[in-house]
């Protein structure tokens, strides 16, 4: 949500002592305030949920901008790979007080720290003529930064993790009941996102339709069932970098440094777009031990030497002779002259063919050299996986002057700008530029389950 979030003015509450909140969300920044939700006056009556900067979550209300109380999860999340389904629980009317609040990630209930609120205290982010903000704090601008999905809020009634989510019988794995057997209360809603021109309706039947505050807001295909890569928020190049746009965008400075995909693979076929804000971007894979701070040209960047990791990308040009680097345990930096020229604000195409080894590349829909990813022919890159490591996309750039450049995975935006065509996978997954080649997916857990 980076600046953007949602804002509804609440009325007469149904109970204060008991509420839930539950909110499936993906972390896209370490190290700083993150507020999934809140509520109650902009200066001094307010609760708020968020992940504070030990990257832990945080729940407190406070009275006179004084916290009554506030608890603490020992646990750390630093997942951006991940989609963590949170649920607080409040509950004031329990004798214990330890009853009286609870947080859940993933169904499993969190040890915490901190302060309990009294017995029968009522919860600031529940009152009457104040406002409820998902994705902001109440007073301040600290933000989401990050996705969400399936938000519930039920005012008067508290729930259990298990009321929202259950776990997969065949993988094991959290998933989110979809239509939750709850009552909301007064206040409460559910924000399911599924409409882009209005993100804010609320799916509950209590009419409690949120609007749009500032910032941009922008309805994303990655969700908890199905989860798309983005770029890696804790493996991240050091100099002036900086990852925006729910981890697709990446800006940089400094040549030495990288970041690559949040999701890899061992073996398929995967197929990717990067919009460049200049020539010098570079496209292609590292497998996923290869340092982020050594610039790929460097005569360490192999596998089986201090980088680590093996490199296998191109850097773009404004002519046909764009650099190559195909280096597995040894080096190889030549000159490839069939390339197509590129220029800034262009679109460029990777895909890959991890079992024979084969990369194409191409600029706005033409693949280089008359390149057929469909059928195995004229790729740019042979390439062996000397290493006994997944592959990983790569960003990164040839140059030491400032760079952007914005993926898309499938979630069907450059930055914030949406593509034009909306072009799936064989699989109905993501939205392209350009059409996928026949064969090549998207590269997302559900695709990564069945062929990666």
């Amino acid at each position: 949500m980076a600046t953007g979030y949602l804002s509804h003015t609440m009325s007469t509450p149904t109970n204060r002592k008991k509420s839930t909140i539950s909110a499936w969300v993906k972390k896209t920044s370490e190290g700083a305030n993150s507020t999934i939700f809140g509520g109650g006056d902009a200066a001094t009556d307010c609760a708020f949920l968020n992940f504070n900067t030990s990257d832990k979550l945080f729940l407190q209300s406070a009275t006179s901008d004084s916290a009554d109380w506030g608890i603490t999860t020992d646990a750390v999340f630093r997942d951006y790979s991940a989609w963590y389904h949170v649920v607080a629980k409040i509950d004031t009317t329990q004798s214990t007080s330890s009853d009286r609040v609870k947080i859940y990630v993933n169904g499993n209930l969190q040890t915490v720290t901190g302060s309990y609120p009294s017995q029968n205290y009522d919860m600031q982010w529940s009152r009457d003529g104040e406002v409820q903000l998902v994705g902001k704090y109440p007073s301040t601008g600290i933000y989401f930064n990050g996705s969400m999905a399936h938000v519930h809020f039920t005012d008067g009634y508290a729930y259990d993790a298990s009321t929202f989510g259950e776990t997969d019988s065949t993988s094991g794995i959290w998933k989110p009941k979809t239509n939750p057997s709850v009552t909301y209360g007064t206040n409460g809603f559910f924000l399911k996102f599924e409409n882009s021109g209005a993100m804010g309706t609320d799916s509950s039947g209590q009419s409690n339709t949120f609007t749009v505050g500032a910032g941009t807001i922008t309805q994303n295909i990655d969700t908890p069932s199905n989860n798309f890569a983005t770029l890696n928020g804790v493996y991240v190049g050091g100099g002036s970098s900086t990852l925006s746009n729910g981890n697709l965008t990446y800006t940089l400075s400094n040549y030495s440094y990288n970041t690559r995909s949040t999701l890899g693979f061992t073996k398929g076929k995967w197929y990717w777009e990067q919009k460049q804000s200049d020539n010098s971007t570079r496209i292609g894979l590292v497998t996923s031990q290869f340092t982020n701070d050594l610039d790929t040209d460097n005569v360490n960047a192999y596998y089986g030497n201090s980088g680590g990791g093996g490199v296998y990308l191109m850097n773009s040009a404004s002519g046909t002779s764009w650099q190559i680097t195909n280096n597995d345990t040894s080096r190889s930096v030549t000159t490839y002259s069939s390339a197509i020229g590129a220029s800034a604000g262009d679109i460029l195409m990777g895909a890959v063919d991890a079992d024979a080894g084969k990369l194409w590349f191409g600029v706005n829909g033409t693949w280089m050299n008359s390149g057929n990813p469909a059928g195995g022919t004229n790729n740019q890159i042979t390439f062996t996986n000397g290493s006994p490591d997944e592959l990983q996309v790569y960003a990164g750039f040839g140059t030491s002057s400032s760079r952007t450049v914005n993926f898309n995975f499938g979630s069907g935006f450059f930055g914030t700008t949406a593509v034009a065509s909306a072009n799936a996978d064989a699989n109905g997954f993501g939205a392209f530029e350009y059409a996928v080649p026949s064969g090549f997916y998207s590269i997302c857990t559900k695709n990564i389950k069945e062929f990666g």
